[in-house]
């Protein structure tokens, strides 16, 4: 097993120099960015590392689980000179790779420049078979023809891939036939923040009459937010308490184009709050749903909040803090996988700038268009 550590300016570079030396049979164990060079901290050079290694003889994936390698084996070994000591170093860096195969089952799935992609799409925290089946449809299109292909071309096709795929979802923002909007979501997500832009994009751009209403009691502060976006924005807005107060809220208010609708933001694992608001909210023609989910939350996370509100029947998710991250992820993992379009993404804080429609093609370039570019 020959382990070795490759840094370069850019992807391509990195593997360019794992094939010249190891071959088109090395495995990558690993890949990050990091920082060289620079003067007291400043002027640093961003570069690829690579972590790359060849066996000869691989163990196959099935015996890998079965593999182990003790402390007490490693301690038996003597140190006293310096070929034994290179032979411990060996096994101690044989113990890591098999450990690493261990727990990660697809890390030998594709051959190199394939394996580059599928780990560039998993360090983006796409889900891990729907990463496979992207890299495994892009692989099938090239009919064994991929001696001469290298990573920035199989990036480029993935990005068609998820493009073709997004294309079955819809990106449009508040249909022409809703009335009355609701945002909900976790705590913390940026719902209020959300719910101006939307306000004002709709009053600036689409000349609509907006209204609001808050059901989030729970939060002073949310209250108080609201109060000064409808005062900048000089539209009414309602509090209420209880189902009630909201019915009477949507009677009084009917004479506007649109109703946006603050829930509150409490603790999505509660099932007794994800039950309650689904009582407390209409469903009719005009009514519609946006999950408001932050990219900055971790893929398990984002899944097990829409787990929880699905039942509310969601129309299309919100994604916030896009400008917060660098990990792309779930902007297709739930929509992809459950079918659930994209309305808006937001990247700030700024009321009514910060937000975007989103397209195929601006999603695509963010999981991927490093990997083309570089």
């Amino acid at each position: 097993m020959k382990v070795k550590k490759y840094v370069a300016p850019t992807m391509p570079e990195a593997m360019n120099q794992v094939r010249k030396e190891l071959g088109s049979d090395a495995v990558i164990l690993s890949s990050k960015e990091i920082e060289e060079g620079g003067f007291l901290g400043f002027f640093k050079k961003s570069k690829i590392e690579v972590i790359a290694a060849l066996d000869k003889s691989p163990v196959k994936q099935k015996q890998i689980s079965n593999v182990k390698i003790s402390d007490a084996s490693l301690k038996h070994v003597n140190s006293s000179s310096s070929v034994e000591s290179d032979l411990m170093n060996e096994i101690k860096n044989m113990r890591k790779i098999l450990e690493s195969q261990s727990t990660q089952q697809n890390i030998q799935r594709f051959s190199l420049d394939y394996q580059v992609v599928y780990q560039h799409l998993l360090d983006q925290e796409v889900d891990q078979d729907l990463a496979a089946n992207i890299i495994e449809n892009v692989v099938s299109k090239q009919n064994g023809n991929d001696n001469s292909i290298d990573t920035r071309t199989i990036a480029k096709e993935v990005k068609i891939e998820i493009e073709t795929r997004l294309s079955d979802l819809s990106f449009v923002g508040i249909p022409n036939n809703a009335k009355i909007i609701h945002f909900v979501g976790p705590t913390g997500v940026g719902k209020t923040t959300t719910i101006a832009k939307v306000a004002a994009n709709s009053m600036l751009q689409d000349k609509k009459k907006v209204a609001f209403i808050t059901m989030d009691t729970y939060r002073i502060a949310a209250i108080d937010q609201l109060k000064t976006y409808a005062k900048i924005l000089n539209t009414p807005v309602e509090v209420v308490y209880s189902v009630e107060d909201y019915k009477n809220a949507i009677e009084k208010l009917k004479s506007y184009d649109l109703i946006l609708v603050d829930t509150a933001g409490r603790n999505y694992r509660d099932e007794q709050f994800v039950t309650e608001l689904s009582k407390n909210i209409l469903f009719q023609d005009n009514v519609v749903n946006y999950l408001v989910l932050s990219l900055t939350a971790k893929p398990k996370d984002v899944k097990e909040i829409y787990d929880n509100f699905h039942r509310i029947n969601i129309k299309g998710f919100i994604f916030t803090k896009i400008d917060e991250t660098t990990q792309y992820g779930s902007l297709i993992n739930l929509p992809l996988i459950q079918k659930v379009d994209i309305s808006y993404l937001t990247n700030g804080q700024e009321v009514p700038d910060n937000i975007l429609k989103p397209t195929k093609e601006f999603i695509s370039n963010l999981l991927v268009g490093d990997l083309i570019d570089s």
